[in-house]
């Protein structure tokens, strides 16, 4: 177990001067080594908040937003009401904890990962490639002009993704890459811990998506110091650690995609044209899904005809891919964002590019996308650097064309709507300069100090509950399972009654549901569209799939 030595709080208090204003957390600066194993490595920083617990304070509990890449200070600092929502969620005994891991943010050492020096120098270096259009293609990527056109690429992409990788290796934190990665951010928390609730304490996490990631190594790099775990949306770490992440990442993840997508279908029927703007009067999901799919067409066909058109059907996959995580804002996709960018993307179809309505449709498309601030100065690299730097080492047998060729079986075996999403940070790795210092590689089945809780949603887009099952099943007695029947990625924007029961029972006891068939569903009192319940959208889903 690893002793810290090296770690020093801002000020002897804690936490004291805050980095940026926020209403009910606390912020400083926390010194870590590069390299726990190597002490002439020399120091990094992390940033880190925490909130206070409201009742009798049992200890701290780490939040990890996910990612990786995600910023602990950007989502607890400017958002009060998640601050409260998390203190509730862990029982109001426990200090919320989160941090800006290496790589993340401009206050942390290393900090964000960028390999261009602004949007223009990034948009320029990959001019007339896929990197900022997408991929063209429809229905189960058998077009042969499609393929045609993706293939005349590789060579290219090759080339560029091959000087890319230098161009990371010598810009700013290029020196640091090596000490980014899953292993370091478990040592740091695990340090982070040793300070606040003393040496050798035990270790409570509450990690969602990439966050259930650094959980499942966290707990078999440190199983004595395991508390309280909960892990929301499940990356399977075996299958992580058994391919090259460039061509072992999308087959398992968009497995259940394509069924996110069709419960977006069926809701928006279900509410008609006074809930959700995309239908018709009388339309059936079915009816909805053809007609989706036949803009998805004329947008590629405009964009086959005028590469230079604003909306390209890959862009408006990658817009739909990004908004489906949280059924929450699904009403907000279907009667604002999307409506204004079809309108345009049609009009491109017949040439018509309307100086009024594309600023608007464009306007739509930021505002729901949030876009980091960083990524108006210039392309973070970051999930990237974390995620290639965690991978097993290249074979170096692997080139573009091989990549491709994984996209396009993605894209017809395992999810037509996002299986060729692109750019997408795995595609990187073959091709990135570094692997970090330290990486875990297994087992993933040691016995626990105490039980953790696995959850995961019946379809998720990113993390199926295949990959949760699997976890559970290999740490056995020492995790416990739970299915919320619900929709997107995580449960955490679909209230459940029964799921906070469990997690108050296991917070406040370490009560853990026993089997594999704990399932709860999502309070019907929460409506996706008005009348239209998580219950009623899956009541109303096809056995077996849309068809393409």
């Amino acid at each position: 177990m690893h002793k810290l030595t090296t770690i020093a709080l801002a000020a002897s208090a804690g936490f004291a001067k805050p980095i940026r204003a926020a209403v009910t957390a606390q912020t400083t600066r926390v010194s870590v080594p590069l390299d726990y194993h190597d002490s002439s490595a020399g120091n990094g920083r992390i940033a880190v908040i925490k909130a206070n617990a409201t009742g009798e304070r049992r200890g701290t509990f780490f939040f990890n937003p996910g990612g990786p890449g995600g910023s602990g200070l950007q989502n607890l600092g400017p958002y009060p009401d998640f601050v409260t929502t998390l203190l509730k969620f862990t029982g109001g005994n426990y200090d919320v904890v989160s941090w800006d891991p290496r790589g993340v943010g401009a206050f942390s050492i290393p900090g964000e990962v960028h390999c261009f020096g602004s949007l223009e120098e990034y948009n320029t270096f990959f001019n007339r490639t896929i990197e900022p259009t997408g991929i063209e293609m429809y229905g189960n990527f058998t077009d042969e002009t499609d393929l045609y056109n993706l293939y005349a690429q590789a060579d290219t992409m090759e080339k560029k993704y091959t000087e890319v990788g230098k161009m990371c290796a010598q810009h700013s934190e290029g020196k640091h890459l090596k000490y980014m990665g899953t292993a370091a951010t478990v040592r740091d928390m695990v340090a982070l811990a040793d300070v606040l609730d003393g040496p050798g304490s035990p270790v409570n996490l509450y990690g969602i998506s990439y966050g259930t990631f650094l959980g499942a190594w966290f707990v078999n790099m440190f199983p004595e110091r395991v508390g309280k775990v909960i892990l929301d949306g499940v990356l399977d770490p075996i299958a992580f650690s058994a391919k090259e992440i460039a061509i072992g990442w999308n087959n398992p993840a968009l497995l259940d995609a394509d069924r996110v997508y069709e419960a977006f279908i069926t809701g928006c029927a279900l509410a008609g044209p006074h809930g959700c703007s995309l239908t018709k009067e009388g339309q059936t999901p079915l009816d909805l899904h053809a007609s989706f799919q036949a803009f998805l067409k004329t947008a590629h066909d405009a964009t086959l005809e005028d590469p230079t058109v604003p909306y390209t059907s890959g862009g408006v996959r990658d817009v739909l891919y990004t908004m489906l995580y949280f059924p929450n804002q699904w009403p907000q996709l279907t009667n604002d964002g999307l409506p204004a960018i079809m309108e345009q993307a049609t009009q491109e179809a017949y040439g018509v590019i309307n100086a009024i309505n594309a600023p608007r449709a464009d306007s739509k498309l930021r505002s729901i996308l949030k876009r980091a601030e960083n990524e108006t100065e210039t392309r973070s690299y970051t999930t990237a650097a974390v995620l290639c730097a965690d991978s097993i080492d290249s074979t170096g047998t692997l080139n573009m064309t091989d990549l491709f060729d994984h996209l396009v079986e993605t894209s017809r075996d395992v999810s037509h709507m996002f299986g060729s999403f692109w750019p997408f940070h795995t595609y990187y790795c073959n091709y990135w300069p570094v692997r970090s210092v330290e990486r875990y590689t297994g087992p993933f089945n040691k016995t626990l100090a105490n039980p953790i809780l696995v959850i995961g949603n019946t379809y998720d887009l990113v993390t199926p509950f295949k990959s949760a099952n699997a976890l559970s099943d290999v740490l056995g007695e020492s995790a416990g399972l739970v299915r919320l029947n619900g929709l997107g990625h995580t449960t955490i924007s679909s209230p459940s009654a029964c799921l906070q029961g469990i997690v108050d029972a296991y917070i406040m006891n370490g009560t853990i549901p026993q089997g594999e068939d704990t399932v709860c569903e999502v309070d019907d009192g929460f409506e996706i569209w008005p009348g239209v319940t998580t219950r009623m959208i899956l009541g109303n889903m096809t056995e077996n799939g849309l068809p393409y």
